[in-house]
């Protein structure tokens, strides 16, 4: 005796008079009505179908399957995930989004689990791009970086960010409006070779003849908060803090508040990210505009063209707002 045929996709698609495409998703249950999810499942259960085919068929090809990870506790960081989320499944993918935090090791653990979740390709905003551990992704797993290069993924696409052109820009400005003693509020996160935006903030400060005081800080409101107090009571206090992102500048808002220091009179603050709330605040931040559109496209054409350019670059907007003002000198 032989066994049974076992149907196929196209049997099910056929029957329900749908693609094969949207017969996968339906089966899935990841689009479609409830009542064509309800009716392509009741036809595949009729004709034999079950969930391990269904596995099997889909292992034969890309499964559309797409990781968006990194340290997403920053507020803007957390919309561009968003963002990509959304303009992958325009494009017919899926997407899980994996926060590392700070995490080096949470990174490393993430990137080796993704070969069993039948992962194509992975967006990400990287911890520590010169790590060892990028090198053990399979190749077939496409990587585009979002912010920083990956030394030891050659092939790996990159998103970037002209880096250079927007600290020059802050300082600049800061230094014409005559702050001389400027903080530099970072995240906590590796300094490598890759990432050099505190070693450009330090050198062209001092180009400038601006004393520059560091503090790091977890990418958080609380955090930044807590790092910009320190260096507002140190023994020489800045006349502006310059964070590395906006949720850093909302912390130094909160510092500058709890010590009784008006913005912007008595402290100038400014962001890098234009984050939604910049607005917002008050007064409003001076702040960084990026194209988010424009880079979560870059993005996804990096996963989904294998004719998309090997890196490119995008130059902020620099938006002066209300948060900056001339020095006034302790």
């Amino acid at each position: 005796m032989t066994e049974p045929k076992r149907p196929t996709l196209r049997d099910i698609a056929n029957a329900a008079g749908l693609s094969k495409a949207a017969t996968s998703y339906a089966l899935r249950g990841l689009r479609g009505s409830d009542k064509t999810v309800a009716r392509v499942r009741a036809i595949a259960e009729e004709m034999g179908w079950t969930a391990d085919p269904v596995a099997r068929a889909l292992a034969g090809g890309p499964s559309g399957n797409v990781a968006i990870l990194g340290s997403l506790s920053d507020l803007w960081r957390q919309g561009l995930a968003v963002m990509l989320s959304e303009a992958l499944h325009e494009r017919g993918m899926f997407s899980a989004i994996a926060d590392v935090d700070t995490s080096p090791e949470r990174e490393r653990d993430v990137l080796l689990s993704l070969p069993t979740r039948r992962v194509d390709a992975a967006i990400v905003l990287p911890v520590d791009p010169s790590a060892a551990y990028w090198a053990d992704v399979p190749e077939r797993i496409r990587l585009v970086s979002v912010g920083d290069a990956l030394p030891l993924r050659p092939a790996a696409r990159s998103v970037l960010f002209d880096n250079e052109f927007g600290i020059s820009t802050a300082l600049e400005h800061l230094a014409g409006l005559g702050h001389r003693r400027v903080g530099l509020l970072t995240p906590s996160l590796p300094s490598t070779p890759g990432r050099p935006a505190q070693l450009l903030v330090e050198r062209l400060g001092e180009a400038m003849g601006l004393r520059i005081s560091v503090a790091s800080s977890r990418p958080s409101v609380a955090g930044a908060s807590e790092a910009a107090r320190a260096l507002l009571t140190g023994e020489t206090r800045p006349t502006a803090l310059f964070c590395l992102s906006d949720s850093l500048a909302f912390g130094a808002y909160s510092a500058a508040r709890s010590l009784g220091l008006a913005v912007p009179e008595e402290l100038s603050i400014m962001g890098f990210d234009d984050s939604e709330l910049a607005p917002l605040v008050s007064p409003e931040l001076t702040s960084f505009g990026w194209d988010e559109s424009a880079i979560v496209a870059a993005a996804v054409r990096g996963v989904a063209d294998e004719h998309a350019p090997p890196s490119v670059m995008f130059r902020p907007d620099f938006l002066v707002r209300g948060s900056t003002s001339p020095a006034r000198q302790p």
